[in-house]
């Protein structure tokens, strides 16, 4: 018998970005619902320099911390290559600007700007949503260290929203680390 399933490891550049785009609509779809349905308040995006900046300083800084990481700990950069491999490999250049406002907005949105909220905005909704972002970066069954990586940044956007009222500081820090991250290892994984 024929397997029609897609062989998920060769997805081409269109399916990577039509999923992505999926991915976040979808998420953006499940905040709306679950905030008017709720009645939930979601922490506000308050643009302003200082937000942007202490986001950017942010993301840079789990940068730093990822690529010193992955140094160190080689199943986190086993998983980290593995994920990157199968993201970044078939996109150009341009697209990795998606990599980073598509995932940067709607999960900040969804597990930040509407879930700490729903569970009521202290450090148990901070865990909870964390361990739900991390849960969701979870590609197969070998990639635990990458998802409890996932959990800890997590809790840092979690609580850059929390400790500051202010959704704007993990969405610029999460585009931030996804799109320069994946510039980075686009980069240096190009010619190979």
């Amino acid at each position: 018998m024929k397997n029609n399933q897609p062989n998920l490891e060769h997805l081409t550049r269109i399916q990577i970005l039509v999923l992505m785009g999926v991915t976040a609509i979808i998420f953006l779809l499940i905040a709306q619902i679950w905030q008017r349905a709720g009645a939930i308040a979601p922490i506000p995006v308050i643009f302003n320099q200082q937000a942007i900046i202490t986001g950017i300083l942010l993301g840079l800084g789990i940068i730093g911390a990822s690529l010193t990481l992955s140094k160190v700990w080689t199943p986190y950069r086993l998983n980290a290559e593995q994920y990157l491999t199968f993201v970044i490999t078939p996109l150009a250049i341009p697209d990795l600007i998606w990599v980073g406002l598509l995932p940067g907005l709607s999960e900040e949105l969804l597990f930040r700007g509407v879930m700490i909220p729903a569970f009521g905005y202290d450090y148990i909704a901070l865990t909870i949503s964390s361990v739900l972002f991390g849960v969701l970066h979870l590609s197969d069954t070998q990639n635990w260290y990458y998802v409890i990586w996932a959990i800890i940044i997590g809790f840092i956007f979690g609580y850059s929203a929390y400790a500051t009222d202010n959704l704007l500081i993990p969405i610029t820090a999460h585009i931030v680390v996804n799109f320069i991250s994946s510039l980075i290892w686009k980069l240096t994984n190009q010619s190979s």
